[in-house]
């Protein structure tokens, strides 16, 4: 069995117009999101054998604050630029390409493709009733049996999705 961890981008900032989007920045809010998120995979103990990553900034800012809050960034980061703006068909795909001795993997991306993963990946019944599937910082946290290749709705089970707001008390849980 196989663990992914979709983590979308911590909130960035929208205070220099000049930027392009690729270039922003966390803002202030995002890097608090990123220290709650990292302490939340500290406690509970998950570090990835290979991380997927959009190469902007305010990504690869995500990745780096989070992981600092573990205590250690892991050995295989990818930046890939496909997954900026990817669609979940190109995340699949990409996710298929992983080696199959990585037991756990983090993708590192935006919200609509990583949204349009999860909806794809798992059974509509499972999907928890809120507002924002995935808000900014979050970490949707699915168990996959079989080959990363293999990614359906009958192969992947959402284990729990983890918010900022929500990683100091509830998050959402599977309840089996």
């Amino acid at each position: 069995m196989h663990q992914l961890l979709l983590l979308r981008h911590a909130k960035s900032s929208h205070k220099d117009k000049s930027l392009a989007d690729f270039d922003r920045p966390l803002a202030k809010r995002g890097r608090r999101d990123c220290k709650r998120m990292g302490k939340w995979l500290s406690r509970k103990g998950i570090m990835p054998d290979v991380v997927i990553s959009s190469p902007s900034k305010r990504t690869r800012q995500t990745v780096k604050q989070v992981f600092k809050q573990v205590g250690k960034i892991p050995s295989n980061v990818q930046w890939e630029n496909e997954v900026y703006d990817a669609s979940a068909k190109t995340l699949l795909r990409l996710l298929a390409e992983l080696p199959e001795e990585a037991e756990t993997a983090m993708l590192v991306g935006h919200h609509e493709g990583l949204e349009s993963l999860i909806l794809r990946a798992i059974e509509w019944s499972e999907i928890p009733a809120v507002s924002k599937l995935i808000p900014t910082a979050a970490i949707a946290w699915l168990e996959i049996e079989g080959e990363w290749s293999s990614i359906t709705q009958s192969t992947v089970r959402l284990k729990s999705i983890a918010r900022p707001r929500e990683v100091g008390g509830k998050e959402l849980e599977d309840p089996s």
